[in-house]
């Protein structure tokens, strides 16, 4: 099944004092989904930005919003963010355990598509008995809470295993981090088709050629 390469550029590395202009740049370049990721000081050591900043961007961006939770409970942050106008919320296997499938109908119930990330230390097959709750699954190919990594090569494994413990579902495969020009085609080529590009984007001098670049990159004509 051929699934549509979608640019999701995470506003992690984002200019917040010209974060409006510098998202519809990304968007003339070609990208679809903009990314927000949410840390809260305790499952990663960070933390970041919120529904209010979501909302605010609701107002000039009509983007899908790719909500990645990186928080130890994602059930308090589902509600602020459907209202806030996000359109997926993905949340972190090792948050939630046992709860995982609960969790994921909960967001599909809110009207909302829901995803399912694991960091580098998972293994695939972790997520098996909750494939089927998920609309994406998002992995980590660097480690959750810092901006800038390196990719991490042993992700390519784990992209092409979840691609075929998916193979009976239509499931979009993302993955974050350490993704530029130069490795974004063999991520395409392991079998993802979301892919998260934060300095990579916003990082660069020309917004939108960044974006373009990545696409032709991935091998998307454009």
């Amino acid at each position: 099944m051929s699934r549509e390469l979608k640019i999701a550029p995470s506003i992690l590395a984002a200019d917040f004092a010209i974060l409006g202009k510098q998202i519809k740049k990304a968007e003339e370049g070609g990208a679809k989904y903009l990314h927000l990721d949410v840390m809260d000081g305790r499952f990663v050591p960070n933390f970041t930005f919120g529904a209010p900043v979501f909302k605010s961007l609701r107002k000039v961006s009509g983007m899908f919003f790719d909500c990645h939770l990186m928080v130890e409970r994602p059930l308090d942050f589902i509600a602020p963010c459907k209202d806030a106008g996000v359109d997926s919320i993905t949340v972190h296997y090792e948050a939630l355990g046992e709860k995982t499938g609960e969790v994921l109908q909960f967001i599909k119930s809110e009207g909302l598509s829901a995803g399912l990330s694991i960091s580098p230390d998972t293994e695939a097959d972790a997520i098996a008995p909750f494939i089927k709750d998920a609309d994406m699954i998002l992995i980590m190919s660097v480690y959750p809470g810092f901006g800038g990594q390196k990719f991490i090569e042993g992700s390519l494994d784990k992209i092409a295993r979840v691609r075929e413990m998916t193979k009976e579902f239509d499931t979009d495969i993302e993955v974050d981090g350490g993704i530029g020009v130069k490795n974004i085609k063999k991520v395409v080529d392991a079998g993802a088709n979301v892919i998260v590009a934060g300095s990579a984007v916003f990082g660069a001098e020309d917004i939108k050629k960044a974006v373009e670049d990545l696409r032709a990159a991935a091998g998307e004509k454009i």
